[in-house]
């Protein structure tokens, strides 16, 4: 893996579109956040995440659309449910748009082996984590085939999946 740009300098550099696949069950095991509320601590997401949201309002604010499909098993794990609790007050109203895709409605559909964003449908970034969610590193690559595909595989996902305010976990 090689050393890539942070988020803030992607999405400063995004015109139009970022999208977002999230292939996992469980992401950084390790989070406080997570655990906090996982202990049934209150957490203020807002406070915890207000990097996050400052990026995304901002860049939602110049006009890119962000959108963000969510692969997931059904019954959801405890991480996927803390990120169904925390997406409209951080995701949705920074400006994110969310659907979700159980699994078993993917069928037919080809999705990539790791999480991806795609930039303007020309540069992709790999996420990579092990088993348990811990994050290994990110890989940008540039190549427009692989941007064609995995742009593709995020199109696919997003018009199956559920559209955050009518999905239901299980």
């Amino acid at each position: 893996m090689t050393e890539s740009p942070t988020f803030e300098e992607m999405f400063a550099e995004c015109h139009s579109t970022a999208v977002h696949l999230e292939m996992r069950d469980e992401y950084t095991p390790d989070d406080p956040v997570f655990l906090n509320w996982k202990a049934g601590k209150s957490v203020d997401i807002l406070a915890e995440w207000h990097e996050w949201y400052d990026l995304m309002v901002a860049t939602t604010g110049r006009g890119v659309r962000v959108r963000r499909a969510r692969v997931v098993s059904e019954p959801i794990t405890d991480f996927i449910r803390h990120e169904y609790e925390s997406t409209n007050q951080l995701n949705i109203a920074a400006g994110e748009e969310v659907r979700w895709l159980p699994r078993s409605k993917a069928k037919g559909i080809l999705l990539p082996a790791n999480d991806i964003w795609v930039f303007d449908n020309h540069t992709v970034r790999f996420g990579y984590f092990a088993g348990d969610g811990t994050y290994l590193g990110q890989e940008l690559i540039t190549d427009p085939q692989l941007a064609v595909q995995c742009s593709a595989s995020f199109e696919n996902a997003w018009g199956l999946a559920i559209d955050h305010s009518s999905y239901k976990p299980v």
